[in-house]
């Protein structure tokens, strides 16, 4: 083990740096709403901070004793092949479409700035930061401007009146857009329905898988029908 106290300094400044950068990613990821979000990218950019110093400084007392030739590389190998595991826990199948992958991929790049910071490339690690986030939050800005006719995945989460045929109205709604429906679901909501319509009326609780263009306008539409209570949009940002 190294013990000189400037090496164990910087080694504090690689740990803490890491630290920092996933946790900025892991943010970014929880106010999305993601199954991975601050902790997990924050543990993940450390744990592999650790693994590049313990490959790095970990064997210079067998490395000094000139007993044995070691790869400082060999653990780094194993950083990369390993964070597939957890990787793969948040991407899923629903219905017809492949979720989570962006989440996948930011775990994986989370893994490679905690690597790269333990290796002390600080500085790459936050320009591959910030390329992160202008990925994340320009690029589908930029789609949108330069492809605004092409469709997009989105989620409506939808609260409407039972018993007033809302749910065949929303279809020919969404019909008369140009808007596919993949795939939706139902279940009765707990909550009683009084506040906008008359009687104590239950309600039902919709999301619709949708894929169109010009979603602003449908919702709008969709919310003026008669018998909706509330409609979220939710794009399919992952």
């Amino acid at each position: 083990m190294d013990l000189n106290v400037a090496s164990w300094g910087w080694q504090a400044i690689d740990l803490l740096s890491a630290l920092i950068l996933s946790t900025a990613i892991g943010v970014e990821r929880q106010a999305r709403h993601k199954d991975a979000g601050t902790r997990t990218h924050a543990l993940v950019g450390l744990g592999s901070a650790l693994f590049m110093l313990i490959s790095k400084y970990g064997f210079n007392d067998v490395l000094a004793a000139d007993l044995v030739r070691l790869d400082p590389s060999r653990i780094a190998a194993q950083i990369v092949s390993g964070i597939g595991f957890i990787g793969a826990g948040v991407v899923f199948m629903q219905r017809s479409r492949i979720r989570g992958l962006t989440t996948a991929a930011s775990i994986w790049l989370t893994a490679a700035l905690g690597s790269a910071c333990g290796a002390g490339m600080i500085i790459q690690s936050v320009i591959c930061t910030v390329c992160y986030f202008v990925v994340v939050l320009l690029f589908p800005v930029i789609s949108r401007f330069f492809s605004v006719s092409l469709s997009s995945d989105s989620t409506l989460h939808i609260e409407y009146v039972d018993g007033h045929g809302v749910l065949r109205k929303i279809l020919t709604v969404c019909a008369a857009h140009g808007v596919m429906v993949e795939g939706f679901s139902t279940q009765n909501s707990t909550d009683k329905v009084g506040s906008r319509y008359s009687g104590d009326k239950s309600g039902v609780s919709a999301d619709l898988e949708i894929r169109g263009s010009n979603l602003e306008s449908l919702i709008a539409e969709i919310n003026a029908l008669d018998g909706i209570t509330s409609i979220t949009g939710i794009k399919d940002n992952e």
